[in-house]
């Protein structure tokens, strides 16, 4: 607990705004002493959508997660990308990222799931560092920094004795059948989704479910922002988790404390053994 806990942050999909970067840096300072945090500089790189192209990105996540002196990769921001660098990124891993955390969600769930498949680091889910700025956000931050730094944090509220896994749902939808796609049977499944009409909810499901058989059941996090359509889809977002389940013979679960809002819980891939990130 005494030791320094180096933090690098990246952004495999869009930029952070660096005064949100400076919120998170300023937090830090102020409050962990003990930890050393940097955002890359490419987290500042614009090429269109992306926080610099495909090469700076990847070569960017490489030097963290392969620098011996770095502990823990936050990714900073979501915002598609991800899947354009997650193959080669894998493939770039040395030893030295063996040993680390890599923590994110949304589309830097991408990651996540390359790295679970390669049995690479240690996943977990929980906010990103440009979620500073969301109401709640500057708490959100401390929960990470302290999970990171190895102090006892509370996970996820359901989690149990059997492996997980959290996404956001068009993250998952996407990896399903390619070679990102990690093995989750016998897992519980944790999915969450923002700004998507219910009958793309619906949608996902429909597609997902279909890969899912085998895992241990499905728990539906939180579906926000939720666009008005020109009628009403007529079935609740739990209605269509629990009737693509059905269709699929995969346990419903029940609710999950994750999604796109300062709330989002932590979720370490695999087994939860303890509520510390060492």
């Amino acid at each position: 607990m005494n030791m320094t806990t180096r933090i690098t942050c990246v952004c495999p999909g869009k930029p952070i705004r660096r005064e949100r970067a400076d919120a998170v840096l300023a937090l830090a300072e102020a409050e962990f002493p003990r930890i050393e945090l940097s955002f890359a500089d490419q987290c500042f790189e614009e090429h269109g959508h992306f926080a610099g192209d495909d090469s700076q990105r990847l070569n960017a996540f490489l030097a963290a997660a392969n620098d011996p002196q770095v502990d823990a990769v936050w990714f900073a921001m979501g915002g598609y990308g991800a899947m354009r660098i997650a193959a080669p990124a894998i493939a770039g891993l040395t030893q030295a990222a063996r040993g680390k955390t890599f923590l994110g969600y949304s589309d830097a769930g991408t990651m996540l799931a390359a790295l679970y498949r390669a049995g690479i680091g240690k996943p977990v889910h929980g906010p990103l560092a440009g979620d500073v700025r969301r109401e709640g956000g500057e708490d959100a931050v401390r929960r990470v920094l302290r999970y990171l730094s190895g102090e006892e944090v509370a996970l996820e509220g359901g989690l149990d004795e059997r492996p997980v896994a959290a996404f956001n749902l068009m993250t998952l939808a996407m990896l399903c059948g390619t070679e990102l796609m990690p093995d989750l049977s016998g897992h519980v499944v944790l999915v969450e989704e923002v700004a998507e009409h219910l009958y793309a909810v619906d949608r996902l499901f429909f597609h997902v479910t279909q890969h899912l058989r085998g895992i241990a059941g499905l728990r539906l996090g939180r579906i926000g922002d939720v666009p008005e359509n020109d009628r009403p889809f007529g079935m609740t977002e739990e209605e269509i988790a629990m009737y693509w389940c059905e269709r699929s013979g995969i346990p419903y679960l029940g609710r999950a404390d994750i999604g796109h809002d300062a709330a989002n819980a932590i979720v370490p891939f695999g087994v939860a053994r303890s509520a510390v990130g060492a």
